[in-house]
């Protein structure tokens, strides 16, 4: 099985990636998922806040690449040939992956701060910061369980600044590459 990870910030266009690969069959688990789940489970709402706290705990009980050893079996329970795994947030994860798949490669997705508070502005999920500062904090955070690191480790980069249609096009352009993404 091969195993596409992606890695941005907050609001670089991860969900973006998702759909495409969706809309050509390849099966998309979502790390953020594993979490999402936990946070019901303890009867809280899906706030930034909770999601990150429950995150943090997670990190800190069962170590750095817990979410990735939590969203292991999900992925192989899929029986495609490649499955995409959206929300890779931290370098430890990126090791786990690599190490449990030998067939993985990571996609980073690079956008500006400024892109990126305009589309969470526009975008209404639950978890989305509303002010620029609560941006910020949720990118510090997010940088402290080493989200740089893991964009450092891509086997790719794609800036994703221009139009939906363009960042789309460039993604399935990838996706579809003949033999695959290297």
């Amino acid at each position: 099985m091969k195993v596409i990870g992606i890695v941005g910030m907050p609001a670089s266009g991860k969900g973006e990636v998702s759909k495409i690969a969706r809309d050509l069959g390849i099966p998309v688990v979502v790390m953020g998922d594993a979490i999402r789940e936990r946070v019901k489970e303890a009867g809280l709402l899906p706030t930034d806040a909770n999601l990150g706290a429950m995150s943090g705990k997670l990190r800190a009980d069962l170590g750095m690449d817990a979410i990735a050893r939590i969203t292991i079996p999900a992925i192989e329970a899929e029986s495609a040939p490649v499955v995409l795994v959206d929300g890779i947030r931290g370098d430890y994860e990126v090791a786990a992956f690599k190490e449990h798949f030998p067939d993985f490669t990571l996609i980073g997705i690079v956008s500006s701060f400024e892109t990126r508070y305009r589309r969470l502005t526009n975008r209404g999920r639950s978890d989305d910061s509303l002010t620029a500062e609560e941006l910020r904090v949720r990118d510090e955070r997010e940088l402290g369980w080493g989200l740089g690191r893991a964009l450092d480790l891509a086997d790719c980069r794609i800036t994703n600044e221009g139009t939906l249609e363009e960042f789309a096009a460039e993604i399935r352009a990838l996706l579809c590459r003949p033999g695959g993404i290297e």
